[in-house]
């Protein structure tokens, strides 16, 4: 509780402060690493098969018969200390204790799995995040602008130099813009909400995000070989090691169910005594009835009703179906890798495109919003130059996020970090 009111008392949040945050209270990964704990008990257990069994049995009966001759009633006791242990089982002890280990591997890598699941997924909202705020921004300066626009206008219209038409036209783009900035705020909110869902954050914590500042050179940086980065994210991915691993322990499946075509050898021993009444005195009657008992049983075999049989074919299949899973995560890894490479390069070009097109709007809007403080009024050239340039911005501000994003996921398939 500590811990989660400082980070949420925090003026601001990096992406490193996120990722620290959510690794600690991001439910589905507490989860992962309960999975993770009986897994290892799991283990525990196979491992204490090698163990003897002993157990304490006692046994206590009362019989009435009613109409024997003699005594009617009798009390029988038996106290006994059994011990039994496994000499052999076709293997089925030693494929157990692999694959239970395998398993807590297996669920070791899922959680690891989850944890980059959730670094990308964060990284996604925080420049999500990163890029609404710019928009605000942009918006916010595009209502300043406007206003002054409407509220020029409404003084060349009081001087008889402006229609009414005309105000109107400059008035409701005015409101237009003001529309744009409760939008962009309100999915800028919005993205927030996704960040602490994400966090585990409750409604009550107020979370804002420390500034990334990049310049055109990073965003128009050269990406490294694809070929390169599809062969270090075979080497890094989690998934695909975890399936390996249930490819093995597939493997493993189907050695365990052809023990059960196998013979087993288990030694038993025990001691025991026993009491019945009517008869001798109790001490007497224990001693009596001491007994000491060791013996080897070998079980072989014969008929199943095809249990073992259908235990293998079953896990073969599950093992042809591991195959599967690791080859189309080979293919899915291919494809995302290569999306990225594609949509970054994509951005890349559109950043470029849109810089000269800012430069180009910038310059159109300020000369024709100059034109019109002058007096030399036409408003629909007026309305055309500002959409112009706020969709340059926008243009600009989507392509740099979009190409930072791809770098950075690119980033992340090569070497498994993110940093910002």
């Amino acid at each position: 509780m500590l811990t989660a009111t400082i980070a949420s008392a925090q003026n601001s949040w990096t992406y490193a402060d996120c990722v620290a945050y959510a690794r600690e209270h991001n439910i589905s990964l507490q989860k992962s690493r309960l999975k993770e704990e009986t897994s290892a008990y799991d283990l525990e257990e196979a491992k204490a098969q090698w163990q003897p069994s002993l157990d304490f049995s006692t046994t206590h009966t009362l019989s009435n018969t009613p109409w024997a001759d003699g005594n009617k009633n009798s009390y029988n006791s038996s106290y006994g200390l059994n011990a039994g242990w496994t000499v052999w089982n076709g293997g089925l002890r030693e494929n157990t204790i692999r694959q239970s280990r395998l398993r807590t591997e297996i669920d070791r890598l899922d959680t690891g799995d989850i944890m980059r699941t959730l670094e990308t997924d964060l990284l996604q909202v925080y420049m999500n995040i990163l890029y609404a705020r710019e928009a605000i921004d942009i918006y916010e300066e595009a209502v300043k602008v406007s206003e002054a626009q409407a509220d020029r206008a409404r003084q060349l219209m009081e001087a008889g130099k402006l229609s009414k038409v005309d105000y109107a036209s400059l008035n409701s783009q005015y409101e237009q813009d003001k529309y744009s900035l409760v939008n962009a705020r309100g999915t800028y909110d919005t993205r927030r909400m996704e960040l602490k869902q994400l966090l585990e954050l409750g409604i009550d914590d107020n979370i804002s995000l420390a500034d990334v500042e990049w310049t055109a050179e990073q965003v128009l940086a050269q990406l490294p070989p694809i070929d390169d980065s599809y062969r270090l994210a075979l080497e890094t991915d989690l998934r695909i090691r975890g399936l390996e691993m249930e490819k093995s322990s597939s493997d493993l499946d189907i050695a365990i169910a052809k023990a059960g075509r196998l013979p087993k050898i288990s030694l038993n021993a025990g001691v025991g005594t026993g009491y019945f009444a009517p008869g001798g005195a109790f001490g007497t009657s224990l001693k009596q009835a001491w007994n000491e008992n060791i013996g080897l049983t070998l079980a072989i075999p014969i008929l199943d009703n095809k249990k073992t049989k259908t235990a293998v074919a079953r896990a073969k299949v599950t093992r042809l179906g591991a195959e599967l899973d690791i080859e189309k995560r080979r293919t899915d890894l291919a494809q995302t890798v290569e999306n990225w490479y594609i949509d970054t390069r994509s951005a890349q070009s559109r950043f470029e495109a849109a810089e000269t097109q800012l430069e180009s709007a910038q310059l159109t809007e300020e000369l024709t919003d100059e034109r019109f403080r002058l007096g030399y009024v036409n408003t629909v050239e007026l309305m055309n130059a500002h959409k112009a340039y706020i969709e340059a911005r926008h243009t600009l501000l989507q392509a740099k996020y979009m190409a930072m994003l791809g770098q950075k996921m690119i980033e992340f398939y090569r070497n498994a970090k993110i940093t910002l």
